[in-house]
């Protein structure tokens, strides 16, 4: 048999590898506390849930949907007004995704030709650039440094490589290093992007997860951004449907619609009962959003207190649901640690390295587990003795 050369790029998912290890500990009856894949444990409002069982228990919506219901949209686009203050034509600004990942991993294929360059920030998620790789596009890494508040410098983009970029992905609130963004880097963003004739896809996914009283807002809302991109959100996080696969590509018309056109040729939509609990979410009661959020920065605090106590020192996240933290010094790498780590404390997070080589140093932490498991999770490092030197 032959395959495609393209594959050759890609490994075995680092959370593929850390949910075999958790697999592992759990048939040889060992405890494990999993802080490693972004999973959300928080469940939709009873609303939500509400919508999705009757509209699931409804024979008639078992047909295929092949394009978005005219309701989804128009939610769609009223919560982008009301949350955000950006004006969205619900015909032809909006496109629905079976979650932001999905999208990530085609959209490229409807902007980019084979060998063309993608900028993409360094450390970051990993599909941000494996969507272009599967496109055939040539990576060129925008790093993002401590010592810069993990901003993306484009005064350190040669000038070379912005004018053979077609396309850029950026996000802030960032994953993994949690970072934020001011408004002064948006309008910078947007003059790069127009001086350069660069696509810019904006994933916004965790603007709803921000803490200590500040709040976050749109990349379309600055003037000029749908002249240049598109955004990327989500309903898993602010909603607690992950496993939904709900997501939403916003903007520029031309963008949205030549992925709405790929997408047409790829798969016949979303369930329509799916659709139906994403309108519920939308336009129901939004006092879940900031009941998840609260929960979020109680275990942000939680965590990052009760490490900060027992000698392991990370700063509390400003936004998103994950801890960027510094491996202790007497770790060479983020994988010998984390291996370490789950061996002897039964705790597992993810390497800094899973998000590209400039995460090396760091791990990630996901504030995915209740208190009480965070507080376990603290006591069993400690007892482990893993973060004295050896």
């Amino acid at each position: 048999m032959k395959f495609s050369r393209r594959m050759d790029c890609f490994g075995e998912g680092i959370f593929t590898t850390l949910a075999e290890i958790r697999s592992k500990r759990i048939a040889a009856g060992e405890p494990v506390i999993d802080l490693s894949i972004g999973a959300p444990n928080i469940p939709p409002a009873d609303h939500i849930r509400k919508a999705l069982c009757e509209a699931a228990a409804d024979e008639k919506n078992y047909v295929y949907a092949i394009s978005d219901r005219p309701e989804l949209l128009e939610a769609v686009a009223g919560w982008y007004d009301r949350r955000y203050g950006v004006k969205l034509n619900p015909e032809t600004e909006i496109c629905s995704l079976l979650g932001s990942q999905e999208g990530l991993a085609h959209i490229a294929l409807s902007v980019i030709d084979e060998g063309d360059m993608v900028l993409v920030p360094a450390p970051c998620y990993p599909i941000f650039g494996d969507g272009p790789k599967i496109a055939g596009g040539r990576i060129w890494h925008m790093e993002q440094k401590k010592e810069n508040d993990y901003l993306i410098q484009f005064s350190e983009i040669p000038e070379e490589v912005a004018r053979k970029a077609r396309l850029m992905v950026v996000s802030y609130p960032n994953n993994p290093t949690t970072a934020m963004a001011p408004d002064s880097f948006y309008e910078e963003l947007i003059a790069f992007a127009r001086k350069y004739d660069i696509i810019v896809i904006h994933d916004n996914a965790y603007s709803e997860l921000v803490f200590d009283g500040a709040s976050c807002g749109s990349f379309l809302n600055f003037p000029g951004a749908k002249e240049v991109g598109v955004e990327f959100n989500s309903l898993s996080k602010t909603y607690g449907m992950a496993g939904a696969r709900i997501g939403f590509c916003l903007g520029n018309e031309q963008v949205v619609s030549r992925l709405k056109l790929l997408k047409s040729n790829m798969d016949y939509g979303m369930f329509l009962p799916i659709q139906m609990a994403a309108v519920a979410a939308l336009t129901g009661d939004q006092s879940c959003v900031e009941t998840t959020r609260k929960a979020y920065e109680r275990r942000r605090d939680l965590l990052c207190e009760g490490f900060d106590r027992i000698g392991w020192h990370m700063e509390k996240p400003k936004a998103t649901m994950f801890v960027w933290a510094p491996i202790p010094e007497h770790y060479a790498t983020s994988q010998e640690f984390v291996m370490d780590l789950v061996e002897k404390a039964g705790v597992i997070v993810t390497p800094g390295s899973a998000f590209g080589a400039c995460g090396e140093g760091f791990v990630r932490l996901a504030l995915v587990q209740d208190e009480e498991a965070i507080e376990r999770a603290v006591a069993a490092v400690d007892q482990s003795g893993i973060l004295k030197k050896r």
